[in-house]
């Protein structure tokens, strides 16, 4: 037994659902199942996850068609991690490639006899490059790519069982857990330049915003993943060893860590340079988003049955 605490119950930002949640829910699950691309007990546990929940919750106010494209990219990512999950290390950078190569190439047609996760893949991408920015595309493409990297080397960790530092955890995870493209999407209706996106300023807030999903994420999560095994990447296992903790005094550390991170992120807000009045409302959107993803993921965490 051991205790979890509220970390967000100071959190300024307070939870918001997209008014398409049911709409896009049901659209993106059809298209999704028409694949037939996994097995029962894997879609049951799609299911139990509501990928369109945590979409709805971290995206409350985007339109229903990008809400769409989203929703249909994160179905996605679960077969993905699934696939890949299932794989050995080789087997994982097949997929790896194969997504890569579709996404960067939706225009494309598959090759017959390849994995079904290729066409899905193209498909999705099509679409989402109808619907946002070039640039926004490109960074999330870019981002994806360095996750899906990532998940190939995830792989090679599982079967060594490599556990990490408490920061070299929070490097990794900033990868292999896919967020921070799902962060760049925060500014899918911003379109802001790169001298302000990928400002010093901007990508620290980005990182802190990461970080402190990671918290939520693995504090929330540890009591299922240690009974099956897989809680060598858990940064709550990188703290007890590290730390020489038992499980509820590595909680009570994350859950402090968690309340300086969300210093530094309101700090972080406060302290911006400006780019113009223009510029700076811009920014003030695409970082409200980052908040509400922080608060929707936790709220999709509690609210979704995951066990």
């Amino acid at each position: 037994m051991f205790y979890l605490p509220d970390t967000m119950a100071n959190w300024p930002w307070p939870r918001i659902i997209s008014p398409h949640y049911e709409a896009v829910k049901i659209e993106a699950e059809a298209w999704f199942r028409s694949f037939k691309a996994v097995d029962p007990d894997t879609l049951k546990e799609f299911n139990k996850c509501d990928p369109a929940l945590v979409v709805a919750l971290c995206y409350p106010t985007v339109s229903k068609e990008h809400l769409q494209v989203i929703c249909e990219m994160m179905n996605m990512t679960v077969i993905i991690e699934d696939t890949t999950d299932k794989s050995t290390a080789a087997g994982a950078r097949g997929i790896v490639d194969i997504v890569l190569d579709a996404s960067h190439n939706p225009h494309k047609t598959r090759p017959k006899g390849e994995h079904i996760i290729g066409e899905m893949m193209r498909q999705s991408s099509a679409r989402m490059v109808q619907t946002m920015s070039m640039t926004c595309h490109s960074r999330f493409v870019d981002g994806l790519a360095t996750y899906l990297r990532a998940v190939a080397v995830e792989a090679i960790d599982r079967e060594q069982r490599r556990c990490l530092s408490i920061d070299g955890n929070f490097k990794y995870r900033r990868e292999t857990s896919g967020i921070l493209p799902w962060l760049g999407l925060c500014a899918m209706d911003v379109d802001l330049p790169d001298e302000v996106f990928y400002h010093p300023a901007i990508v620290d807030i980005v990182e802190c915003a990461a970080d402190l999903i990671t918290v939520d994420n693995d504090m929330l999560s540890y009591n299922k993943e240690q009974a099956s095994g897989i809680d060598h990447n858990s940064l709550i296992t990188a703290v007890m060893l590290e730390l020489g903790l038992d499980i509820g005094s590595a909680m009570g550390w994350a859950a402090a860590y968690h309340t300086k991170l969300e210093e530094r992120f309101t700090n972080g807000l406060a302290n911006l340079p400006s780019w113009g009045p223009s510029t700076d409302i811009l920014v003030k959107e695409y970082l409200d988003g980052l908040a509400n993803w922080v608060r929707g993921h936790y709220c999709w965490s509690i609210e979704v049955e995951r066990s």
